[in-house]
């Protein structure tokens, strides 16, 4: 499924793929509500989910608060502490049975070094985050639920395929009854 992912990359070519697929090593596979990295644990992989549906989020003493989403044919990292090394402030969790594959920042970041396709690839992957936290930091700002609803739906309309609801009602900041209402 990588390979697949890696082959539609435009202006990768067949020794981008060959030098980039050997160094996802690293094969893990969770039960559902096992953890990929816990809070206080420093991030040392960049993952390729091959099947499942993870959540990534921030516990508060009275309730988690989903800030994102894992499934199949994403890429997944407790992005903060895989930049500077420091302790993860979020969870990441299975939602239900999942596998991934990994690589290590090392070799991610070696590979980059010596693969300017690959630096691309990580720099577009960079802003497709970015484009995707400040549209959702527009929904959180929303007052009506039903337009952070409607917002999500639009941009992200799978997410309703693999992602339990009461955690797509903790990522719009809403109870889950709100959501079962307004959808």
């Amino acid at each position: 499924m990588l390979r697949t992912l890696l082959q539609q990359v435009p202006y990768f070519t067949s020794d981008d793929v060959d030098a980039f697929l050997p160094l996802w090593k690293k094969e893990v596979q969770l039960s559902r509500y096992d953890f990929l990295i816990q809070q206080g644990h420093v991030e040392q992989g960049l993952y390729f989910v091959t099947s499942g549906a993870l959540r990534i989020y921030y516990p508060l003493p009275d309730e988690d608060i989903c800030v994102g989403f894992g499934y199949q044919g994403t890429l997944l990292v407790s992005f903060p502490s895989f930049v500077d090394g420091k302790p993860s402030a979020y969870y990441i969790q299975a939602l239900k049975r999942s596998e991934l594959i990994g690589i290590t920042k090392q070799d991610f970041m070696q590979l980059m070094e010596q693969r300017p396709n690959i630096k691309r690839f990580w720099y577009e992957q960079l802003e497709q985050a970015l484009v995707g936290k400040i549209e959702r930091e527009v929904d959180l700002l929303l007052p009506e639920p039903e337009q952070r609803l409607q917002r999500v739906m639009q941009r992200s309309p799978h997410l309703f395929q693999y992602i339990p609801k009461k955690y797509i009602a903790s990522y719009l900041r809403m109870s889950p009854e709100t959501l079962s209402r307004l959808k």
